[in-house]
């Protein structure tokens, strides 16, 4: 029987021999029991409380093929340590003809089976629920008295032998310097510069970014507030900078939040790499700049006219350009007879097998031919004293090969024709001023787009797929709306 292993340990706190061990145990099972391990699922560092577990889903997904008939776990409470989702998945599991079997745990097929199950279930869900319980009390506790819970220690702090909080002579300094140089005026980009120029780390041994600076300028406990879910204790734990100085952090904070600086304004072009000159064929890459009222506009430039090279293509709109791509290609593309057409040919390119499975295939047959010829000699009474030996290492190189193409099968799901249909489908009703709907259209579709100076030409990504458009016929439909390239 083909057999595939589920292996998992649930927090930090256990290492990677945890699995190792689950594995070697199932193995070990599977070899006394005449099954074949095809493939490992293994999920670290995940509770089997919930069932957000991607290779646990994974294994559930891949179910549905029949390329398995067992799933093994070393015990019952590493598949689930809930009722309902153990009798769930196992109800799914079964109608794909596929059964859960521990390797410790000896459970009989018949009544007093079901009945041992579900009390090796009950007893793994009861130990979560009270180990749960207890940690919660503790840490609880530990809160109320201000005591470290676990986690990322910020900058400045160490923990004394109580487990309470403690100035850490070192860094605290690199703390103060953070937010006085970000109150008196300082940029966050050149803070973090200046402290990465130096060799200085986070709290978490890498160097410092805007990111993890914005949220360490506003972190409370910087003024000695102790914070643990909803407990919140006031002077709980020594502050390293005056309340005074974190509010005067906290003002510059929110104004920059409302009024955001120009850098921070970054935009984004959606059709570099895809968007060509029509003259003379370099890439047409973003520029901005400023007007004469102060405004900043964004456009497309020839690569070589901004080299100063022989190139006079003109300059066009950002925002007219991608708009009007966007909406020629939905014109071209989302149509009915279009989308069947490219899923059609999408789903028959599934049917063909991948590099790997044909090389492996092969590998197969051959390995197959040499043992009927080992076979055929022996019954010829031609025998040697490597025969054996010859035919063993055949027969396991066989069962090696069988077991690749599984997983590469596995590997490889094959969607229908309507899956496709669907997928593609989505992109009818997308909201075209939504930023994101536009760059995934465009990335989905378009493989290059050339601008002359009378008309474009779109490539799109399926056969036969390109469209010519003139300005004139632009200026003379809807599509004028988008106003004028230049």
């Amino acid at each position: 029987m083909k057999a595939v292993i589920y292996a998992r340990y649930s927090s930090d706190h256990q290492r990677e021999e945890s699995i190792e061990g689950q594995l070697r145990e199932c193995k070990e099972y599977a070899g006394r029991n005449d099954m074949v391990v095809i493939k490992t699922y293994i999920d670290r560092a995940l509770s089997a409380k919930t069932d957000n577990r991607p290779e646990f889903q994974r294994m559930i997904k891949d179910s549905t093929k029949g390329l398995f008939d067992i799933v093994l776990v070393w015990k019952l409470d590493r598949f689930a340590r809930n009722r309902y989702d153990s009798a769930h998945y196992k109800a799914m599991l079964r109608k794909n003809g596929v059964k859960v079997v521990s390797a410790k745990e000896a459970i009989s097929e018949g009544p007093e089976g079901i009945i041992l199950e579900s009390m090796l279930e009950g007893y793994a869900e009861y130990y979560s629920a009270e180990l749960a319980q207890k940690v919660t009390r503790g840490m609880t506790e530990n809160a109320l008295k201000a005591r470290y819970n676990g986690g990322t220690m910020p900058l400045g702090y160490m923990v004394d032998e109580n487990k309470q909080y403690a100035v850490n002579p070192q860094t605290a300094p690199v703390v103060r310097e953070i937010f006085n140089r970000y109150a008196s005026g300082e940029l966050i980009q050149d803070i973090v510069k200046s402290l990465n120029e130096r060799g200085l780390k986070s709290s978490k041994g890498a160097e410092f970014n805007k990111s993890s600076m914005n949220v360490m300028l506003k972190n409370r406990k910087y003024i000695g507030e102790y914070k643990y879910n909803d407990i919140i204790i006031p002077n709980g734990m020594p502050a390293i900078i005056s309340e005074e100085l974190f509010e005067k952090v906290q003002k510059r904070l929110k104004r920059n939040k409302h009024a955001p600086a120009a850098e921070k304004a970054k935009e984004k072009y959606l059709l570099t790499t895809k968007l060509f000159c029509g003259n003379c064929g370099a890439y047409m890459i973003g520029e901005s700049g400023h007007g004469h009222k102060g405004i900043m506009y964004h456009y497309y430039k020839c690569a070589t006219a901004k080299r100063k090279g022989n190139c006079d293509k003109k300059t066009v709109k950002k925002d007219y350009i991608e708009n009007l791509v966007v909406e020629l290609t939905k014109q071209t593309v989302l149509h009915d007879d279009v989308i069947k057409r490219i899923a059609k040919t999408i789903y028959n390119m599934q049917s063909g097998e991948s590099d790997i499975l044909k090389t492996l295939r092969q590998n197969m047959k051959e390995v197959e031919k040499s043992i009927n010829n080992m076979l055929h000699a022996i019954e010829m009474g031609i025998v040697t004293a490597s025969t054996k030996q010859r035919l063993e290492e055949l027969e396991t190189r066989k069962s090696g090969l069988e077991i690749a193409v599984l997983n590469e099968e596995i590997e490889r799901p094959k969607l229908t024709e309507e899956q496709i249909v669907y997928w593609i489908s989505r992109f009818k009703n997308g909201n075209t001023d939504d930023e994101k709907y536009k760059q995934m259209l465009i990335d989905t579709f378009v493989n290059s787009v050339y601008l002359y100076d009378d008309k474009l030409i779109i490539t799109y990504n399926f056969k036969d797929g390109t469209r010519t458009t003139t300005f004139d016929e632009i200026n003379n439909s809807d599509l004028a709306q988008h106003g004028s390239p230049e």
